[in-house]
């Protein structure tokens, strides 16, 4: 189960990576818009916001997610829906999907189709974490990995479930696309706060923990955060009030062209 609130914990720095995706579409005037995997929806709605006249569309498989989307007062169509049952209609311009496919194993193939399936001149907006060797990440496995907890979590955890921007041009452009694909580590500054948290942990509450925490009874979820923490405030250390923490994630915008539609 997603939890909003906890996802929202670092709203400034998830979004950074969604506006400096979407800055590099050029559409001017798409019919339908659709976002892949739409989270609370604050970020889609900046989408309306940028094409005014569109039909926007987001989906979202947690229904919590969309309970929260749909509070908003913002002209889009909220609803739930799985992104690896996603087809197109046939007048969706842009699609975007923005921290999502991490989670699907074979995504790949799911991109390859959808550039396929789209109308000829179609955006096809993505971003990844590309981070899954990070300090943060190698903690969490090695953690899972330990004999109290290797049986639940081993098979949740993949070691790098992304790809490199180079390998996901060369998959795009093999469907035929025009293909943007860039990475960028971002250096987070997280603040310290008195009694809290450290933040890398709170910040891995709202994402690469979740499939942790749904495996784990109460106990075995405390004891776990509990050895995370302490070998996340090794690799992450206080210094003036807050945690350096790098963040690389992985970009590709690509546009459909004839050869996509010649391989329906």
């Amino acid at each position: 189960m997603w939890d909003p609130t906890t996802y929202l914990r670092y709203g400034d720095e998830r979004s950074r990576p969604f506006h400096d995706l979407v800055a590099r579409i050029p559409a001017e005037r798409p019919r339908t818009v659709v976002d892949l995997g739409c989270g609370p929806g604050q970020l889609t709605a900046t989408l309306a916001e940028r094409w005014p006249a569109s039909r926007v569309v987001g989906l979202d498989s947690s229904p919590e997610m969309i309970d929260r989307a749909a509070a908003l007062d913002a002209p889009v169509d909220f609803s739930v829906a799985d992104l690896r049952d996603w087809r197109p209609a046939g007048d969706e311009d842009v699609v975007v999907t923005n921290a999502a496919l991490q989670w699907v194993p074979g995504h790949q193939a799911l991109l390859r189709r959808w550039a396929v399936e789209l109308p000829a001149g179609a955006w096809l907006a993505m971003q990844v974490p590309g981070n899954f060797s990070a300090p943060s990440h190698r903690a969490l496995r090695e953690v899972a990995d330990r004999p109290a907890w290797r049986a639940e979590l081993a098979p949740l955890l993949r070691a790098d479930p992304v790809d490199d921007p180079a390998d996901y041009a060369e998959l795009l452009t093999g469907a035929g696309c025009a293909v943007d694909a860039w990475e960028t580590t971002y250096v987070h500054l997280l603040p310290v706060r008195p009694t809290a948290d450290h933040p890398v942990l709170a910040w891995m509450e709202g994402t690469a923990l979740r499939p942790v925490r749904a495996a784990l009874d109460a106990a075995g979820w405390s004891a776990f955060r509990a050895e995370l923490g302490v070998r996340l405030a090794a690799a992450y250390p206080v210094r003036q009030g807050q945690v350096y923490f790098p963040f690389r994630r992985v970009f590709v915008v690509a546009r459909t062209g004839d050869r996509a539609q010649e391989n329906k």
